[in-house]
């Protein structure tokens, strides 16, 4: 397994196991001075925090799921010039001669502030099993795009330039 794989993880772990302190002693706790202040049909705090639990809860799940798709991800056989799940990737938009740099990362993960494209976007979709020196086209709100592919740097830290 790669350091970055390593690395994500156990940020995901260290994710998991705050926000189940949070469900099992911080929520229950809010939960039970609400109950104290009396009528739970009204009390805006009370409903506050089983929403909160509901949602802590569903984080957990989803960020359990994703972990065990990373370990699935380790494990499976890797095409070192393809691009997949975090490979960092240097495009050029073609129509307005840019350059971008995106790491393609889980839904989970996904963050434009980031530089960060989910795999299920319309352009993460698109560059899945691409290699540098390609040209992509892509569907987009805007119109379609047009991407030439310049580097390639896996998960697996390979690097491929077109």
């Amino acid at each position: 397994m790669t350091d970055v794989i390593k690395e994500k993880k156990e940020a995901i772990q260290q994710e998991i196991e705050k926000l189940r302190h949070e469900y099992q002693v911080e929520l229950p706790k809010r939960i039970a001075e609400a109950r104290g202040q009396g009528d739970l049909s009204e009390n805006a705090e009370f409903h506050a925090a089983r929403e909160q639990q509901g949602l802590v809860q569903a984080r957990i799940a989803q960020l359990t799921r994703y972990l065990s798709q990373l370990s699935e991800a380790a494990a499976a056989p890797v095409d070192e010039k393809r691009i997949g799940l975090g490979s960092v990737v240097v495009l050029l938009d073609l129509s307005t001669n840019t350059r971008s740099e995106y790491t393609l990362v889980h839904p989970v993960e996904a963050g434009a502030d980031e530089d960060k494209i989910s795999i299920r976007s319309p352009v993460g979709a698109a560059l899945l099993e691409r290699t540098a020196g390609e040209e992509v086209v892509v569907t987009v709100p805007a119109g379609e795009k047009r991407l030439f592919i310049e580097k390639v740097t896996t998960l697996q830290g390979h690097v491929t330039s077109a």
